[in-house]
């Protein structure tokens, strides 16, 4: 029988992944999640950075990392300036302060550009995971596992779940460039 439930929870999963991406995006407040899309390569793998220090936010405008292990500091250092995220950390040799510097106009609209982008993907995605479960309505119906009402309802019902996880990626990117746009 077809289980319109195994595509919701990928429809779901897609969009959590692309809430996750939006949140590593900068938008000139600290924000610790900000530094989840780095990774170091450390103990010879990509490791996150959460996974090598405490990253705690002191203020609006500042990121410190305490580093556990003092030998992964330049690694980190140089991951962090390496990423496209334009950020210049300063360390100490133990502690690593990253100063958020305030967006300019063009980088917010780069930014923009991003989470379109992202966002777009996303849907694609979103829209794949409707056409898998359209192809498998069809082979069951030529099959005659399903009937060509029943094909019909279920046809219906991944189309409804399609509209509303397409809506909330549209709802998390314009909340997101409003958040960027935001001065």
């Amino acid at each position: 029988m077809f289980d319109k439930n195994i595509y919701k929870q990928k429809m779901s999963k897609t969009f959590e992944a692309f809430a996750k991406d939006l949140s590593g995006l900068r938008t000139g407040r600290a924000n610790a999640s900000m530094l989840d899309v780095i990774k170091v390569d450390v103990y010879g793998q990509k490791i996150p950075i959460n996974q090598l220090g405490t990253i705690t936010v002191p203020d609006p405008r500042t990121l410190n990392i305490q580093v556990w292990d003092q030998n992964n500091v330049m690694l980190i250092d140089s991951s962090i300036r390496k990423s496209e995220m334009g950020l210049n950390p300063q360390n100490d040799g133990r502690l690593i302060r990253i100063p958020i510097p305030n967006l300019n106009e063009e980088r917010r609209n780069e930014l923009k550009k991003i989470i379109k982008n992202i966002a777009e993907k996303s849907k694609i995605s979103v829209r794949n995971i409707r056409r898998e479960a359209n192809d498998l309505l069809k082979i069951m119906l030529k099959e005659k596992k399903i009937s060509e009402d029943e094909s019909n309802k279920f046809e219906k019902e991944i189309q409804k779940i399609t509209d509303e996880e397409i809506k909330k990626i549209d709802e998390k990117e314009s909340q997101k460039e409003k958040e960027i746009m935001t001065v």
